[in-house]
């Protein structure tokens, strides 16, 4: 029996989809190897193959698909330079941050986010071929996203125990052009000022959280267009109670 043909992602907006896929599956991984929630609020489920938790509380499913809803608004506006899941002490402290890095991804206008991907080169060497250069294979990308998330739960299971009654958001650090979002309802409030991107050193908290003071890597994927890193920072105030 041939195999089945694989399934090509031609459109930013198809690039969109897949990481909105796979940021429900990366928080759902956090929350679960973090403690976020007792164990017992977790199934066990399947994604890229791979066995993967998700808690099974609707309102934590439904603000978890809400949220990655909010990301996924302001990535097909372009917007987008980094998503990150931070964790939070019962006296608000910025104790882990986890990193999502998009801010590779191409730059596509609203009007053309279903246009297919084209080859520069290929299309000024031969304008037949440029349709295909930049075909990208979902299997491909699952295969990586696949070792992302393995290598995200192992690295979420090795930072060391939590305190108790830690909350937790989702935060979107916008690129350096980028018009803030704005409209009613809003789904976003602007981060405390330790986590306010582009002021670092205007004052005495301005960004003071950002880069943390240990950083671990996850992994970086790279297949055509979809160009994503991910990686762990933990913050002064986690590592200072640990000492």
């Amino acid at each position: 029996m041939a195999a089945p043909p694989s399934i090509i992602l031609y459109t930013y907006q198809s690039l969109i989809t897949t990481f909105s896929d796979f940021l429900v599956v990366a928080i759902h991984t956090i929350l679960y190897e973090r403690s976020l929630y007792p164990e017992s609020t977790f199934i066990s489920t399947r994604k890229y193959n791979f066995p993967v938790r998700q808690n099974r509380h609707p309102k934590v499913c439904k603000w978890i698909t809400d949220a990655v809803a909010a990301v996924e608004e302001q990535m097909v506006k372009g917007a987008v330079g980094r998503v990150v899941v931070v964790i939070y002490s019962e006296q608000a402290e910025v104790l882990e941050r986890f990193l999502f890095d998009v801010s590779s991804f191409p730059s596509v206008p609203a009007d053309e986010l279903l246009s297919l991907f084209e080859d520069e080169e290929a299309a000024q060497s031969d304008p037949s071929e440029a349709k295909e250069a930049l075909n990208i294979s979902l299997v491909d990308i699952e295969e990586q996203l696949r070792a992302t998330i393995r290598k995200l739960a192992y690295c979420g299971s090795k930072l060391g125990l939590l305190p108790e009654n830690c909350t937790y958001t989702v935060a979107v650090e916008l690129k350096d052009q980028a018009d803030p979002p704005i409209g009613y309802p809003q789904p976003w409030v602007p981060s405390e000022p330790s986590l306010q991107t582009g002021g670092k050193g205007k004052g005495l908290r301005i960004g003071s959280d950002l880069g943390g003071v240990k950083s671990t890597p996850v992994r970086a994927v790279e297949t055509g267009e979809f160009i994503l890193e991910a990686w762990i920072e933990e913050g002064k105030a986690k590592l200072s109670d640990d000492g």
